[in-house]
């Protein structure tokens, strides 16, 4: 009888790594003086981020006329951002939490950017409905909650109010993830700072000493959190696609919605998540720990999701031909042909077709290939969000009230503030936490030995004194 041989898998950690030397590579961005293109990359994120201030300010000062919305189209670029945004904001979700509970362990070289990136997404998307509602400071009247406004209560059957509970409760526990898996990185940097940084870090860590007792806690809660934030996965874009899945509006009114809004929010936030990483791998020289396996790995889930869109930009083809109803049938005529057909030919050249180039294993481990087609990606993403709603909405049941939308500088100075506000939040917190989780990281090389780590590792008297201690440094 044969033996049995497991098949051999590429390191997840490269370099032979040792336990001190994970942590010197991971922490030791957050203690040195920033470098010039760290400086550089937060200067022009602040002046984006400044016209998005002043676009914003712009908006109030003189209201939503200051935005090309007319009668037929009142969703323009706020409401295509904001859906783009929060699809954005799906991937950390899914790597944290989905890929926790299977126990995929080349989740742990992006599971900590990805979960900032999902936190810092949902805070840019948030800003758009706020000022949509044109009065700003009358927000709070989308909460319910016991008040003096008589019968003034929010409307409970609109899709629009689920979008609040749904996106508000997404927030918290993605953050609560975010900051439970950061504890004992916390304590790492803890341990290594003195004077009011030890200090900060301290309260930060919540005491953390990397006790059995606090590991265990620690891996229990992450479950628990894991578990809640799962079905928000599909809960959360679901919710997002019944703004228009309820209407009946031709184009919209279709059941095939909350999978396909599901599908591309994972699409694009993957796309996201590997552009982000990418960059942030070559500015704080982390290719050991963020290896080709992992940008394989995110490349196939890419195909795979990218693969689901297509599937249901024919089905809704299919449908809307197969329906025999005019109107249907003329809205996708319209988003083929019609005035914005560019927009159209662009979603489906970045969302069905450039994805199938991963099916080669070459191009799915060219880095160089894989950052500029998650760009493309994106921009495609945006394209299916604004084909969705603008195109849509140009062309309705009344000739006599088409319209055709462009978007002013107000509109365009929000959304690239935005893109200020999202790099600023990440750029600061390269510099205050690990971006690469140190924990979950020497967990593999503990658990996992030579199979994922490379036989070259070598254990020093620091990685003896962290497995005698159980401290991380």
């Amino acid at each position: 009888m044969s033996a049995v041989v497991s098949p051999i898998r590429e390191p997840l950690i490269e370099g032979g790594k040792s336990y001190h030397q994970i942590t010197e590579d991971l922490v030791g961005p957050t203690e040195k003086v920033p470098g010039f293109s760290w400086i550089l990359c937060m200067a022009i994120s602040l002046g984006l981020f400044t016209l998005g201030i002043v676009s914003i300010f712009w908006t109030i000062f003189f209201g939503i006329g200051t935005w090309d919305l007319n009668r037929t189209i009142g969703w323009g670029w706020d409401i295509t951002n904001f859906v783009w945004w929060i699809g954005i904001g799906h991937a950390g979700t899914l790597i944290s939490a989905i890929l926790l509970l299977f126990r995929q362990k080349w989740r742990t070289g992006v599971n900590r950017a990805a979960e900032a990136m999902t936190i810092f997404a949902v805070m840019c998307a948030g800003l758009f409905p706020v000022i949509h509602m044109g009065r700003v400071w009358l927000a709070f009247f989308i909460f319910p909650y016991p008040n003096t406004r008589g019968p003034l209560w929010v409307n409970f059957n609109s899709p629009l109010l689920w979008d609040v509970f749904a996106i508000s409760t997404y927030f918290t526990v993605s953050l609560l993830f975010w900051y439970t898996g950061l504890v004992p990185d916390f304590a790492t940097v803890r341990d290594r700072a003195s004077g009011i940084r030890k200090k900060i870090y301290s309260f930060l860590s919540f005491g953390w000493t990397g006790s059995a007792k606090h590991w265990q806690r620690w891996e229990s809660l992450s479950l628990v959190l894991a578990g809640l934030a799962t079905p928000l996965v599909l809960s959360v874009h679901t919710i997002v696609s019944f703004d228009f899945a309820t209407s009946v509006i031709p184009g919209w009114h279709t059941t095939i919605f909350p999978p396909y809004f599901v599908a591309g929010a994972i699409f694009s936030g993957f796309a996201m998540v590997l552009t982000l990483m990418i960059i942030t791998r070559k500015a704080l020289n982390l290719e050991e720990y963020i290896t080709l396996q992992h940008v394989e790995s995110m490349n196939k889930v890419i195909l795979a999701t990218g693969s689901i869109v297509g599937v249901a930009y024919l089905t809704e083809l299919f449908i809307s031909w197969y329906s025999g109803y005019i109107y249907e049938q003329f809205a996708f005529y319209n988003r083929a042909a019609g005035i914005y057909w560019w927009s159209y030919f662009g979603m489906m050249f970045c969302n069905v077709i450039s994805p199938q180039f991963f099916w080669s294993k070459k191009l799915r481990r060219n880095i160089t290939f894989t950052f500029f087609m998650s760009i493309f990606i994106n921009i495609g993403m945006w394209f299916e969000r604004f084909v969705i709603i603008a195109t849509t909405l140009a062309r309705d049941y009344l000739p006599s009230s088409w319209s055709y939308y462009t978007p002013t500088w107000v509109e365009m100075g929000i959304y690239i503030g935005t893109f200020g506000l999202f790099f600023v939040l990440y750029l600061l917190f390269s510099r205050v936490a690990p971006v690469v989780a140190v924990a979950e990281v020497k967990s593999i090389l503990k658990t996992a030995g030579d199979q994922y780590v490379g036989a070259n590792a070598t254990h020093t008297h620091h990685d003896r004194q962290e497995r005698a201690t159980h401290i991380n440094d």
